[in-house]
């Protein structure tokens, strides 16, 4: 389970693995910045490294788990905290570049390594106190493209090469605010002597 800085710690582990990931020859012929950006961002994005090309993971929804949401039930859990909300992370990638040999190659090259490292793991995912056993998978997400074009009509910057991914399934620890207070009694045992046989 993790705290509330899962959402930001799953954005930039997918950050930080393809910034790391990105080979030198690519980085020489397309520069390139990888960047987690909120919807202020997205509807103003600047690249502030001015680079050839910018890749840009937008979280623009959130969901309960379909597959958990049972699990999300009192009872489940220890009595100072809430059961665990079991969410999934819909992010939009998107590649921003002044020509189509840039914007292109660096796309495939980003949607082949997700598709090479699909789960985050320990080794990845960074701040967030996340369990030892914790992971996330990443997951192409069949939206339609009306849906994608809903997103940028509602934000207003002009359209972007993107696809969509799904990570599932980020559990959010849920510590009681108001845990319950333990209650202890004292019990005083009395021994009667015993009684003689007649």
């Amino acid at each position: 389970m993790a705290n509330e800085l899962a959402f930001h710690a799953v954005g930039e582990a997918l950050r930080v693995y393809l910034q790391s990931a990105y080979p030198t020859a690519l980085q020489e012929k397309y520069p390139c910045t990888f960047s987690v950006i909120s919807t202020g961002q997205l509807a103003k994005f600047d690249d502030p490294n001015d680079s050839t090309v910018a890749l840009t993971f937008f979280l623009y929804r959130t969901t309960v788990s379909e597959h958990l949401r049972n699990s999300f039930q009192p009872g489940r859990a220890p009595p100072d905290h809430l059961p665990a909300l079991p969410l999934e992370l819909h992010w939009m990638m998107s590649v921003w570049a002044t020509g189509a040999p840039a914007e292109q190659v660096v796309f495939a090259w980003a949607m082949a390594q997700i598709a090479r490292m699909p789960v985050l793991d320990s080794s990845t995912l960074i701040d967030a106190s996340w369990d030892p056993g914790d992971m996330v998978q990443v997951l192409p997400e069949e939206l339609p493209i009306e849906d994608v074009m809903r997103i940028w009509d509602a934000i207003e910057p002009s359209y972007r090469l993107s696809t969509t991914y799904v990570a599932r399934v980020v559990r959010l620890d849920l510590p009681s605010a108001n845990p319950p207070k333990m209650i202890t009694r004292r019990f005083v045992v009395q021994t009667r002597p015993r009684e003689e046989q007649p």
